[in-house]
């Protein structure tokens, strides 16, 4: 029997049942993304040690905040600064963290930047 949920009813559901299943180690972190409406971040997690290494976000990228962080150009931006803030941490393969998002548009784009610098999933 189909149950009318919402988008964000959906997305929830899938976040608890898939999140018990991917963590984060020190050697392999896991890349967390969240996007709302106006904007779009990324954090790279240890869950063993319960921190956030780093994060990145349209608010500010080096400084300088994006004129529109909700679309696929922002999302690529984001995922370029998670890539190079990794780089200098000195992390180069992590485990990817959709958060319940379909990988279509934003977050699609957000991975195949963060693939494209240097990050291996």
């Amino acid at each position: 029997m189909a149950v009318n949920m919402s988008r964000q009813e959906r997305r929830k559901k899938v976040r608890l049942r898939i999140r018990p299943k991917v963590l984060g180690t020190s050697e392999r972190p896991r890349l967390c993304i969240f996007r709302s409406l106006h904007h779009t971040s990324a954090q790279l997690v240890d869950d063993q040690a319960n921190r956030t290494l780093t994060t990145v976000g349209t608010r500010k990228i080096d400084g300088k905040p994006l004129a529109n962080g909700s679309n696929v150009a922002a999302a690529k931006e984001v995922g370029k600064a998670i890539a190079a803030k990794a780089k200098e941490l000195g992390i180069e393969n992590v485990v990817f963290d959709r958060s319940g998002y379909v990988y279509h548009g934003r977050v699609k784009a957000l991975a195949e930047a963060a693939r494209k610098g240097g990050l291996k999933f």
